[in-house]
């Protein structure tokens, strides 16, 4: 699938800012089954210095500073992507959720090694005694990783309500648990947490998902939004990307910005700024499938 995305933030202050600095994780990360064609990043007004650099996790970043007044910034990510459907190992299919944590444990491989980094607590995400209870009804010992993961990922589903106005991008994720209730970026954190819990790496995954409009309705340009889910380490240097939010292996529907161990790691744009008083954010998000 090649998609157009166009992700628009719009900062609407009552007084003008006069000093701002902010980082963007707005330009897609290549990866196997991903191939970006073009991106182009707009700016109003124009910043004072704007850079980029590669983070910790290999996302591209692009920072930009302002030195002089204003009072609406806009900034405007335009995107054409392909994505195609991943090819999986066979082995990992089989190998039981057990090897899979020995091994990293063990550091077998330089995969198992780098993947040590998203198996330890993070800023937002702390599992519990309880967290980890209610994983490990799926991870039967001897079970296959990825089908304990399957059936956890459905069962949050079955048993987490979402609801928009249950959470903010703040609330902990032992209160996601608590509640019963959240948004997508709830949901990857809870999952990851149980993961982690169990010694299986998990990061976070920061994207976008193609809508499709009920039949016979028109698609709403703008309407779209971004999405999160995670990726679970499977072994052998095997990752699966899982839609709780969704209940689904990921495919050609999602896209991948970037990943972290949290979404602290990669939000899609963040800064400090001086002045400005009262202030609205506007944020539009268009994923177009293209021919």
């Amino acid at each position: 699938m090649k998609y157009r995305v166009t992700h628009k933030t719009t900062y609407d202050g009552h007084e003008t800012v006069s000093i701002g600095h902010n980082q963007a994780w707005l330009e897609f990360r290549s990866i196997d089954r991903q191939q970006v064609e073009s991106f182009r990043l707009t700016i109003e007004p124009e910043p004072s210095i704007r850079t980029r650099r590669v983070d910790a996790f290999g996302n591209p970043v692009q920072v930009f500073s302002f030195n002089e007044g204003y009072q609406r910034l806009d900034v405007i990510s335009t995107t054409i992507v392909t994505v195609r459907d991943s090819e999986f190992p066979r082995t990992a299919t089989t190998t039981a959720w057990e090897e899979v944590a020995a091994a990293l444990r063990r550091k077998d491989t330089p995969q198992d090694r780098d993947a040590l980094e998203f198996a330890f607590p993070s800023h937002r995400i702390t599992s519990s005694k309880a967290m980890k209870e209610y994983a490990i009804e799926s991870f039967k010992p001897g079970r296959p990783v990825i089908e304990a993961v399957e059936e956890l990922t459905r069962r949050i589903h079955a048993d987490f309500v979402f609801d928009s106005r249950a959470t903010t991008v703040n609330t902990p994720v032992q209160e996601v648990f608590r509640l019963r209730r959240g948004v997508c970026q709830d949901f990857a954190h809870l999952q990851i947490a149980m993961l982690r819990s169990l010694g299986i790496p998990a990061r976070y995954i920061s994207g976008y998902l193609r809508t499709i409009p009920p039949e016979g309705q028109p698609r709403l340009v703008g309407a779209d939004a971004s999405h999160a889910w995670l990726s679970v380490y499977c072994g052998n240097g095997a990752w699966l990307d899982v839609d709780p939010t969704n209940d689904t292996f990921c495919s050609t529907d999602h896209i991948t910005l970037a990943w972290g161990r949290d979404y602290s790691d990669v939000p899609p744009l963040t800064g400090v700024f001086v002045g400005g008083g009262q202030h609205r954010l506007l944020v539009s998000v268009d994923v177009m499938p293209l021919p």
